[in-house]
């Protein structure tokens, strides 16, 4: 009896040493912002490792064999989002629109599960208590909400103080991802390729030069290249 208290603590101390080099080898985007695919890993890889520690008629081998299939799947197809968009979007989904010009859209509601109820309480932890404020507001990938308020609404910054501004803000337009044109938006909002190719020749640029480009809520286009010149990049360990 003692001996097999003594392996069960052993395996789950097995376990969780296991689990614990996994996730460090999957990354920190296991850990933070969970996606459809990373959950499904989480749950998978959670199930072997309760059952390496407590069932003792399943071999060993076929769970060490099991943890490694998922770990190198959920591996790879982090790699291969990163770099196709369509897989990217296929396996992690897209952010849906709630809120427009403070107006509720109720079949995006629908078509996330979401209810009222729940849509209020993720705004008051906002700190929005009055729908007459919000511009837009996007359900995450994350499950997370965010929100753009109308521009009066807005923190003062202290280029308005100097400024005055008081332009209508819009929505920020994805432009370029992954050096791609994202024509779907480019026509939706009624913006030439050309617009976009100019303003990168005009850099000396080319479009599969563009690692992500927007114009923003202020009309300015935001541009990263795949090459930013820093020379030796900051990473908080």
């Amino acid at each position: 009896m003692v001996i097999e208290h003594v392996v069960i603590l052993i395996r789950s101390i097995s376990a969780f040493v296991l689990l614990l080099i996994i996730t460090r080898f999957l990354g920190k985007q296991t850990l933070s912002n969970m996606n459809f695919h990373e959950f499904v890993t989480a749950v998978i890889l959670g199930a072997i490792a309760a059952n390496f520690a407590f069932n003792e008629k399943i071999q060993i081998g076929h769970l060490l064999i099991s943890l490694a299939v998922f770990t190198f799947t959920s591996y790879a197809l982090s790699k291969i989002v990163i770099k196709n968009r369509k897989v990217r979007m296929w396996t992690e989904g897209t952010p849906t629109i709630l809120i427009e010009g403070g107006n509720i859209l109720e079949e995006n509601l629908k078509k996330n599960h979401l209810t009222l109820d729940t849509l209020n309480q993720m705004l008051r932890q906002k700190d929005i208590f009055d729908y007459g404020e919000i511009e837009y507001a996007l359900l995450e990938i994350n499950g997370k909400i965010s929100v753009m308020k109308k521009k009066e609404y807005q923190n003062v910054t202290l280029k308005d103080l100097r400024k005055g501004s008081k332009d209508v803000g819009q929505f920020p337009i994805e432009l370029v991802m992954d050096g791609q044109l994202l024509e779907g938006n480019l026509k939706v909002n009624n913006i030439p390729p050309e617009w976009v190719t100019d303003k990168l020749t005009a850099r000396g640029k080319q479009l599969e030069d563009v690692f992500y480009a927007v114009k923003g809520s202020n009309g300015q286009l935001y541009i990263d290249f795949y090459h930013d010149k820093i020379s030796h990049p900051i990473d908080i360990e």
